[in-house]
């Protein structure tokens, strides 16, 4: 018996429409395949650029940072040490106030500036000054006083110098010179022994003690 094919049964025809559905569906997933790898390679070369980026970056900070000088340590203000506190000693003994001078008062100021006026010698006063116990003790302290220079002797210088000198109203001798002399030798030795003198009794003039200008003659004789 021979078997009849139905052509709704015949699968012949849809043959070329299942191997078109079925390279398509192939090729649907060969193109998603290779779509995937590429993203993946893509995301893969991104990532390593960015951390070959990175990398590079911080080298880069690194290298630019300046090295660090050598600053001093910043300054302290250090708080100066408390003062010592300064106790008060109490009960100290409290000196006793100066003595008032003894002395006579101080001149006012405006006497300060006014000169001091040296008393007048009296050339010829009413009373004239003298040695104490008169000519004669004058003569013998002179000739017990008077040392006759060496070199005079050698030259045989003698005579007589004559010294004036003032005495004062306190019988203290001043201002003695040679008026006449003989030699430099006997001239200083006159003036001497008439330094050395005691004090005189003082001239008067109108009943007050005055200064007074005297003259005196001292002899120096080879014997």
């Amino acid at each position: 018996m021979e078997l009849k094919k139905s052509k709704e049964a015949n699968i012949e025809q849809m043959r070329i429409p299942l191997i078109l559905i079925g390279g398509l569906f192939v090729g649907s997933l060969v193109l998603a395949s290779f779509n995937y790898t590429v993203k993946e390679l893509v995301n893969d070369g991104n990532q390593k650029d960015q951390a070959a980026s990175a990398i590079q970056y911080q080298e880069e900070q690194v290298e630019d940072q300046p090295e660090p000088e050598n600053t001093p340590p910043p300054e302290v203000d250090v708080p100066p040490p408390p003062a010592e506190e300064i106790v008060k000693e109490e009960n100290k003994d409290v000196p006793p106030p100066p003595a008032p001078p003894t002395g006579p008062p101080p001149a006012p100021p405006g006497d300060q500036n006014k000169p001091v006026v040296k008393p007048e010698i009296v050339e010829f006063p009413d009373v004239e000054a003298s040695f104490p116990g008169g000519a004669a003790a004058m003569q013998k302290w002179i000739n017990d006083n008077i040392e006759y220079p060496q070199t005079a002797i050698e030259m045989g210088d003698q005579g007589r110098v004559f010294v004036s000198f003032v005495v004062g109203s306190d019988g203290s001798i001043s201002q003695v010179k040679v008026e006449r002399g003989v030699s430099d030798d006997l001239n200083d030795e006159a003036k001497r022994v008439v330094r050395r003198m005691p004090k005189w009794n003082a001239g008067e003039q109108a009943g007050k003690k005055v200064p007074t200008r005297c003259r005196l003659p001292i002899s120096f004789t080879l014997q």
